[in-house]
């Protein structure tokens, strides 16, 4: 694992998922006369981690207006990204088929969050982004999650076209999700190692990743309309791939 990447975190239900899930606080800051049962809880469990526990004034900087910090704010440990040259091996070897997410240019938190929380329930091994023009693990990605990027692997790779190779080569189908394809999911065959390729809220998949893209799939609309929201659309393929493994 590597690209560590310092967090802070706010509210008290996310900060209650880092602790929950073995992440390390390193400091819980608490706004003054902001005590409740569920706040001394917390507290009380961030001080047997080990975190030192600051109590400051309700109006100081760290608490920004634009965020619902609920008077409390943890700076957690690195988050470490993984290396999918690295991660597939482990996969393969432990005689799993894996089952990522690819992500192409998504930028909105909020789709992003609710994508790694649908994705945490139905079992896939890892999502992959890229470095650049896309979103990345903040705190607000991690809040719009539920916490379930706090235990799902996140794969930041340097160039999607390279990881789309990678992939291929791997013996790893990738479907991309596309209102272009012919196929509809319903129909798709998504045995096996997969990936499921998500485009960009704005244009959707980007013509290097479409064009390394094993199978084209859509998904079946009764109106007609341009298109779905992406995390919307993800959710769909994944418990339709949730589905064919149960019925297989």
């Amino acid at each position: 694992m590597t690209d560590k990447k310092e967090l802070t975190i706010y509210g008290v239900h996310a900060i209650e998922e880092a602790l929950q899930n073995g992440k390390l606080i390193q400091k819980l800051i608490v706004a003054k006369g902001n005590r409740h049962g569920a706040l001394d809880e917390l507290m009380n469990k961030a001080r047997k981690a080990g975190a030192v526990i600051q109590l400051v004034p309700r109006e100081a900087a760290i608490f920004p207006t634009h965020k619902n910090h609920q008077g409390v704010v943890a700076h957690i440990a690195p988050v470490e990204y993984y290396e999918l040259e690295t991660l597939l091996p482990q996969l393969f070897e432990k005689g799993v088929d894996p089952f990522l997410i690819v992500l192409d240019r998504i930028t909105d938190v909020r789709n992003f969050g609710a994508i790694a929380r649908t994705a945490l329930c139905c079992g896939a091994h890892a999502i992959v982004i890229a470095q650049s023009g896309s979103v990345s693990v903040t705190d607000d990605a991690i809040k719009a999650s539920a916490g379930a990027l706090l235990q799902l692997p996140v794969c930041r790779e340097r160039n999607l076209k390279t990881t789309m190779e990678l992939l291929n080569q791997s013996g790893i189908k990738t479907v991309g999700m596309t209102e272009k394809a012919n196929k509809e999911l319903p129909f798709a065959d998504l045995s096996g190692p997969l990936a499921l390729v998500m485009g960009s809220e704005k244009d959707g998949l980007s013509n290097d990743v479409l064009r390394r893209c094993s199978l084209l799939v859509k998904i079946p609309m009764a109106a007609t309309f341009d298109s779905l929201n992406v995390s919307v659309a993800a959710g769909v393929a994944m418990y339709e791939y949730v589905r064919q493994q149960i019925t297989q």
